[in-house]
């Protein structure tokens, strides 16, 4: 690891951050291996051993109005994706309940649509209520742009974390969806952290944003002290507007993960969609700055199943404890 590197880890480590108008180009130019030891320090000193597991299930699936480019469950698109309406509180429960026994932290319901309302949304909070009664496993929501008094409701539904994705910098959204703003995203961001929720919000890579719209992303997750960060892959998918965009490599995935955990120290950088183009699905992500991953079953792109992923971290001498 050269000097600046070495230096700029220590500087983080007693409590340097970066913030916007910084030069960051380096993070674009200097030695992967370099970036990757370098976040791999700052992971451990910040998160330990530990990593977050966290899974989902698709509550409510496809014949969604909005028009983001990347999406198979868009009404816009044509990808043959599965449709149905909320599913049973049974049927969810059953998937929640054998996600703790396998050992996973948290277990989130994920809804397709601008916002999740109306019976689909009280069927929802019944289920949450449920499942705070009955398991131990920590719960978050994934239900769109929802209001202040849905944000109270779901914390009362026992719901502790909110998940909403940036997607992108503020420059390159209009890119990728114009069915809803930017800054519709970041209001739902800041209602559900006031309301209490904890907010786990990243985004994808490999849409045609530049690096820079990456770094953007990155210090506007910082500025909103987003406490975990999923980072997506692009996984092109046949009958969206993305379908024939190249995929971004492992080197590219690497890369930003590290450069997220020197912009995001104390935060849990999360491998979601795509891990699957890494060597080993991400084995050494885990040791690069990535603190935590969605496992099990995915939306749309397959991910590593459950166990899979508690031999590896036995395997590297990690811990979901």
């Amino acid at each position: 690891m050269n000097v600046k590197i070495s230096e700029l880890v220590k500087e983080i480590e007693e409590g340097f951050r970066f913030s916007r108008g910084d030069d960051l180009s380096f993070f674009e130019n200097e030695p992967l291996e370099d970036l990757e030891e370098g976040a791999g320090l700052l992971q451990k000193h910040f998160c330990g051993n530990h990593i977050d597991l966290c899974s989902i299930i698709n509550g409510k699936s496809g014949k969604c109005g909005e028009n983001c480019k990347y999406c198979a469950q868009a009404a816009c698109h044509n990808t043959g994706v599965e449709e149905y309406d909320f599913l049973s509180k049974e049927e969810i429960i059953a998937n929640a309940k054998a996600n703790e026994k396998a050992g996973v932290n948290r277990f989130a319901i994920v809804t397709s649509g601008r916002a999740l309302g109306g019976k689909d949304f009280d069927a929802a909070i019944e289920t949450y209520e449920a499942m705070r009664d009955t398991l131990k496993i920590e719960l978050c929501a994934s239900h769109g742009l929802l209001t202040r008094e849905q944000f109270k409701r779901l914390r009362s539904a026992g719901v502790t974390s909110y998940h909403h994705n940036i997607e992108t910098s503020r420059r390159f959204f209009p890119q990728i969806c114009t069915s809803h703003t930017y800054d519709d995203r970041i209001q739902t961001i800041k209602t559900a952290k006031e309301e209490g929720l904890c907010v786990c919000s990243g985004g994808i890579i490999g849409m045609g944003e530049t690096f820079e719209d990456r770094l953007d992303m990155a210090i506007s997750l910082f500025e909103l002290n987003i406490m975990s960060i999923p980072i997506n892959a692009l996984m092109p998918i046949k009958g969206t507007a993305l379908e024939n965009r190249t995929q971004v490599s492992p080197e590219d995935i690497m890369r930003t993960i590290a450069m997220f955990r020197f912009i995001n120290p104390e935060a849990n950088i999360r491998l979601a969609a795509g891990r699957k183009i890494l060597p080993a699905n991400g084995e050494n992500a885990f040791l690069s700055g990535a603190s935590a991953s969605i496992t099990g079953n995915m939306l749309t792109t397959s991910g590593s199943t459950i166990k899979d992923d508690m031999e590896m971290l036995e395997r590297l001498g990690l811990t979901n404890n």
